[in-house]
């Protein structure tokens, strides 16, 4: 697989609205989410495509999803938001050794990780922290079919235990998921794929390569 670039939209502050958040992206491709990487027990493939851009000083994903179901029952910063309908956005900066994993559900709220591989290590960042992630959603329920997208703006500043400032030029290694652990139809896909046996999100020798531009 080869380099992603994430292309830069600006250094100007973006407007809190769905559509200027579409209307800045317009111009970045789409990559599909559609590695179905457990088939025998997780067959269920949800539609899933995401953009990705950056403004210097934020990384601006944008997911839109179609499935079954739609759940979202999580309202706090590092509850277990991977049960609900749920987008995630892992990111190394250090090949590998470290890296942090933003886990979002369709009412926005945020769960991010930091540390290694193992889950013993592996730190929450503080609520505050979260909180710093803007989000925005949308919900359409069009005779039974139900689709929603989310926008994350992640400020560098939620990098700064590493000493991060910018993201211009930054090289990382990266996967993005679709879960939802505790909907009718679990489902656990992926861009990247992933060869193991059973379902792990956690496993960074299969992260894929970006490149900021």
């Amino acid at each position: 697989m080869g380099i992603l670039k994430v292309g830069h939209i600006g250094k100007g502050e973006l407007s809190l609205d769905y559509v200027a958040y579409k209307e800045a992206l317009k111009e970045q491709k789409w990559h599909a989410i559609e590695h179905v990487n457990w088939p025998g027990e997780f067959p269920y493939k949800p539609f899933v495509n995401f953009q990705i851009a950056h403004t210097s000083s934020h990384i601006v994903l944008h997911y839109a999803v179609e499935e079954e179901y739609v759940k979202a029952q999580y309202i706090r910063p590092n509850e277990s938001v991977w049960e609900d309908s749920c987008v995630e956005f892992f990111i190394s900066f250090d090949n590998k050794k470290q890296y942090y994993n933003f886990e979002f559900n369709v009412l926005g709220t945020g769960l991010i990780g930091f540390g290694s591989s193992d889950k013993d290590t592996r730190v929450r960042l503080e609520p505050a922290v979260i909180e710093q992630v803007s989000t925005l959603t949308t919900v359409v329920n069009n005779k039974g079919v139900k689709t929603w997208a989310i926008v994350l703006l992640i400020p560098v500043t939620v990098f700064e235990n590493i000493g991060l400032k910018s993201f211009d030029g930054i090289k990382a290694d990266v996967n993005f998921y679709k879960c939802g652990d505790a909907l009718p139809t679990p489902h656990f896909i992926s861009w990247n794929k992933i060869n193991h046996a059973t379902p792990n999100f956690h496993l960074p020798e299969y992260f894929g390569q970006v490149e900021f531009a």
